[in-house]
């Protein structure tokens, strides 16, 4: 299977690194014709104004946008589920998002850098916690009727899933726990 990870700014060397343990065979995306042939794309964190100025200079929105109507399934981490979403809830002018998932998005939702944590995690199909990393991490504010919620924190919805798109607003690919990674290869990626 053969997936890429956006890898313009952000942690995209730990989602290339986990998801090849996975035996996936991974492409480093920094142009839009990279896209062509791939069966996902990671969107990784990072910091999204920066992700969001890069996609544009080189073109990505609408490519993105394309192969996601072609069948390529999408996970955005953290920034990703950002950009991903279908409204940016605090969006700076600069910050387009990619529309792709129902669902409003608002950035920092928990604070400055300093107030990061971590937090065990009941994500929906897994039997044992998921330690999600949460770096100036957003929350879902809210989803459309068609999308699932995945995982909450309190009240606020941190993972979402509609069909071959999933939005987490932490990190896993800083966790050594592959299990996000396998469902997106396995179940995401496959879905219809």
């Amino acid at each position: 299977m053969r997936v890429g990870v956006l890898a313009l700014q952000g942690a995209f060397r730990e989602h290339i690194t986990d998801l090849e343990a996975l035996g996936a065979s991974v492409l480093p995306v920094r142009l839009p014709e990279q896209l062509d042939g791939l069966r996902g794309l990671v969107i990784p964190g990072g910091e999204s104004t920066a992700i969001a100025k890069l996609m544009r200079t080189y073109g990505f929105y609408e490519p993105i946008r394309a192969k996601h109507a072609g069948g390529m399934a999408v996970w955005g981490t953290c920034a990703g589920a950002i950009l991903m979403a279908a409204e940016i809830a605090d969006a700076r002018a600069d910050q387009e998002p990619l529309g792709l998932l129902d669902a409003v998005v608002r950035r920092n939702a928990y604070g400055r850098q300093k107030d990061s944590f971590e937090a065990d995690l009941q994500i929906a199909g897994f039997k044992e916690p998921f330690r999600g990393v949460f770096i100036r991490a957003p929350r879902i504010e809210s989803v459309g009727p068609g999308v699932e919620v995945l995982a909450t924190h309190g009240e606020r919805i941190v993972a979402a899933r509609d069909g071959n798109l999933m939005a987490t607003t932490f990190h896993p690919e800083l966790t050594g726990d592959p299990r996000l990674h396998r469902f997106f290869l396995d179940r995401v990626i496959g879905a219809k």
